[in-house]
């Protein structure tokens, strides 16, 4: 059986929450880097041994959290060695804006998949996009790259979409499952 993790950083729980749903759905170990942009030691230990690496960050003003951009910065060690070579990645972020710039997020953790040598899963959702969609529908938001959610800034991480959730339900269950048909 194949091993996933979900690495995370969130600043006002929003993402957190994401993370919970995501690694629920994987059946994957769950990874909080902390305020400071750090994980502990034997997380690393277990990004190494997973099979599949789902990344999730907020994103602020275009992009990644700084905090997430620190943690994909020290990835630079396991980069120099391929230890994350042929690893199956995806990627999901949340802001408050329902365009955000999420999708420029969602490229630079694509990026980060790619300069390990990983194996990126796309959304494979189409989009809720009739007149008759609603924010409760999966992928509302359009994603392709990965899963998009948005939460108003004035919402609590218990108010989150029903929809969103859900499509990262999937998502991340989609990535689990590419990483057990590729690496049992």
């Amino acid at each position: 059986m194949a091993q996933t993790a979900v690495v995370y950083f969130s600043g006002y729980g929003h993402t957190k929450r994401a993370a919970e749903v995501a690694a629920q759905s994987a059946g994957a170990a769950l990874i909080e880097i902390d305020a400071e942009g750090n994980i502990l030691e034997s997380d690393w230990d277990t990004l190494d041994q997973a099979d599949a690496i789902l990344f999730g960050t907020p994103t602020y003003m275009g992009s990644a959290a700084w905090q997430f951009k620190k943690f994909a910065d020290a990835t630079s060690k396991k980069w120099f060695t391929r230890a994350w070579q042929d690893k199956v990645f995806g990627g999901f972020t949340n802001s408050a804006s329902l365009n955000g710039d999420k999708q420029v997020t969602l490229i630079f953790l694509q990026t980060l998949a790619s300069q390990h040598g990983g194996i990126w899963v796309s959304l494979g959702l189409p989009p809720a996009n009739t007149k008759a969609a609603t924010r409760q529908d999966t992928n509302n938001l359009g994603g392709s790259v990965g899963a998009l959610v948005q939460s108003p800034s004035d919402a609590g991480a218990d108010e989150m979409s029903t929809g969103d959730l859900e499509t990262l339900k999937q998502y991340a269950a989609r990535v689990a499952g590419i990483a057990v048909r590729l690496h049992g």
